[in-house]
C-alpha cells in the first residue's frame, strides 16, 4: 500500500485563543502539539509541520518545518499546499495542531476508504472535520490553481474533487479541537 506524508497543521494565528501559537500552549505539561505529534507520527511514514511563526520551536520537535509560500496566513489550504510541495509520499495526511485526541488509526482507516477517490474526510454524524484528511498528492496542481485565483475555503476546494467522507462515529470526541484558553484549561 503507498506510503503517507503526514502535516501538522500549525500555521495559523490562533485568533480564538488570544493570538498566541496554539500548537505551542501547554496542555498537561507539554506544548499540544506534541500531543498531536505522538499520536500522528506512528500513522504516517514521514511528519512535516506546517509553521509560519515559532518556527525554530517547532523544529525542536524534530520534524521538518515548512512555512506558507501564500502569505496573510492563508488558512489550511495554504499549509497544506506548502506540505505537498514538501511531501515525499503519494498519499498526504493532515491533522491540525489543536486536536490532541485524534483518533490512533486514523490514517489507517482513511487510507482503507480513499479508493480511487482524491481525498477521504473523516465526518462524525453529519459533521465532516475537513482539515482531518488524507489527500492524494497529485492534486497539487488543482490546489495551486485554487489558491491562485482567490480561493481559501476548504469546503469550496474540496467540491471541486472527488471525495469520500469516512465516519469515526464510534470516536466523536477525537475531533474535539481547542480553541480558546478556557477549553484549553478544561482539558
Amino acid at each position: 500500500m503507498s506510503r503517507v506524508s503526514g502535516i501538522v497543521l500549525a500555521g495559523g494565528q490562533g485568533r480564538r485563543m488570544g493570538s498566541v501559537d496554539k500548537g505551542l500552549q501547554p496542555l498537561r505539561g507539554k506544548p499540544m502539539a506534541q500531543w498531536v505529534i505522538e499520536r500522528f507520527a506512528p500513522q504516517v511514514d514521514e511528519v512535516l509541520i506546517n509553521a509560519n511563526q515559532n518556527v525554530e520551536k517547532y523544529r525542536a520537535f524534530g520534524h521538518q518545518v515548512v512555512t506558507d509560500e501564500i502569505g496573510g496566513f492563508a488558512g489550511p489550504l495554504a499549509g497544506l499546499h506548502a506540505g505537498l510541495k514538501a511531501a515525499m509520499h503519494p498519499l498526504v495526511a493532515t491533522v491540525p495542531c489543536d486536536s490532541p485526541f485524534l483518533p490512533e488509526d486514523l490514517v489507517k482507516r482513511l487510507k482503507a476508504a480513499v479508493g480511487d477517490k482524491d481525498l477521504a474526510v473523516a465526518k462524525t454524524g453529519n459533521q465532516p472535520h475537513p482539515v482531518f484528511a488524507l489527500v492524494r498528492a497529485n492534486v497539487l496542481e488543482n490546489l495551486a490553481a485554487f489558491l491562485a485565483g482567490g480561493g481559501r475555503k476548504i469546503d469550496a476546494w474540496y467540491a471541486s474533487l472527488e471525495v469520500v467522507e469516512v465516519s469515526f462515529d464510534d470516536e466523536p470526541d477525537a475531533f474535539r479541537n481547542i480553541n480558546t484558553v478556557e477549553e484549553l484549561n478544561k482539558s
